[in-house]
């Protein structure tokens, strides 16, 4: 009982000593927020526990080191007058204020063996925060505005939307931010007309077609591309998506016959054992011993199968309407196989398994037309159709 408890005393160390370690190790090469990351962890989970004790001293150690090399960081930054370190200059100051609350709700930490308080010298860095926000939101402003005014292609429109979003996101209402974004959104957009044409000999299904063409049952959810199955005049379209059905296949109706012969032996009531002379054996009670008696069925099992099969094939394309060149053709197939069984039999039911037996309670149905056929191959049509569209990409 005690080698278990040993190993696993053992191992728990083990684990503990390598995560101080590592901790060590992480502010030895300069990677302080790991390291402080680990300690606060570890420090919430229990900061008075012994074994977590080192991380007190690890986190002090990794705080103040880093506290001076973001500081020093943002002091080079100012002093290079660059408008373009605005945001390196905003993420330090949140940073370095993040970190302090993070540990506020864990002071005091006592360091047991130097018998101190672990010393963390906090600022308030709320006003170089809010100034380095206000110089940031005015940059990307400026950068975002200029971009969709003198935007040459639908990359400025996004790059301009992209940093709308962020402005949004760290100064929400900062002057009509909302509205050039929502005017970058619409110029950056990619318009795709989608249409359909059958090159079979068959009929399609109108519901087949209306289904294909119903992009909002497919679930897409791609930021920079709308599909309109019906184009708008006043939309200029950047691309076309054109599903070409190219050939349909509908095999004949078949019905295909099996016959199978079962024979199999089962109980056909009872007999009395009886000795050489003819006289019924009893048993130790008195009563006479009667054992089964078997016989052999024999019984004809015909299987029928009914069978039919759709195939659809075609293309799907997409053409630059700007260049009318084809970026990308992807091959469309899908099948669609029905098939009904059912049986019956000549002889006695009884020497079939069960599994034939159930087919017995079936019958024949009447095949499906070749116009459900086609549409139900096209279920499973709209599902690699879909496929197709959500991998391709414009830009």
């Amino acid at each position: 009982m005690k080698k278990p408890l040993l190993f696993m005393l053992f191992s728990f160390l083990l684990l503990a000593c390598g995560g101080v370690k590592k901790t060590q190790e992480a502010i030895n090469t300069g990677n302080y927020g790991n390291a402080i990351n680990k300690s606060i962890l570890n420090l919430v989970e229990n900061k008075t526990k012994k074994g977590h004790q080192p991380y007190i001293v690890l986190l002090e150690e990794a705080f103040r080191k880093n506290t001076e090399r973001e500081l020093q960081q943002i002091a080079f930054l100012e002093k290079d007058e660059n408008p373009a370190h605005f945001e390196a200059i905003y993420r330090s100051y949140a940073h370095l204020r993040e970190i302090q609350e993070r540990i506020k709700p864990l002071l005091p930490l006592h360091i047991v063996e130097e018998n101190r308080d672990a010393e963390f010298i906090f600022q308030n860095y709320d006003n170089d925060l809010l100034d380095a926000k206000d110089q940031l939101s005015e940059y990307l402003y400026d950068n975002a505005s200029e971009l969709l005014e003198n935007a040459s292609s639908k990359f400025d429109y996004r790059k301009a939307y992209d940093d709308f979003t962020y402005l949004s996101e760290i100064n929400p209402g900062f002057e009509d931010t909302k509205q050039k974004m929502e005017q970058a959104y619409a110029k950056g957009l990619d318009y795709v007309k989608v249409g359909m044409v059958n090159h079979t000999d068959q009929i399609i299904p109108t519901k087949l077609e209306e289904e294909l063409l119903n992009f909002n049952t497919y679930g897409l959810d791609e930021h920079w591309t709308r599909y309109h199955t019906h184009a708008l005049s006043h939309i200029n379209y950047d691309y076309e998506m054109l599903l070409a059905l190219q050939q349909i296949n509908i095999s004949p109706e078949q019905v295909n016959e099996k016959q199978i012969i079962k024979e199999k032996q089962i109980k056909d009531g009872y007999q009395y054992v009886v000795d050489n002379n003819g006289n019924v054996v009893k048993d130790s009670l008195g009563n006479k011993i009667k054992i089964d008696k078997f016989k052999t069925v024999k019984c004809d099992f015909y299987q029928f199968t009914q069978y039919k099969t759709a195939q659809v094939a075609g293309k799907v394309s997409f053409k630059n309407l700007a260049t009318q060149q084809e970026v990308n053709s992807y091959p469309l197939s899908s099948e669609f196989v029905f098939e009904h069984v059912y049986a019956n039999y000549d002889g006695d039911k009884r020497a079939l398994d069960n599994d034939l037996v159930a087919l017995l309670n079936l019958a024949a149905v009447p095949f499906p037309s070749n116009e459900q056929m086609v549409y139900d191959a096209g279920e499973d049509l709209k599902s690699r159709l879909k496929s197709i569209v959500v991998r391709q990409r414009f830009n």
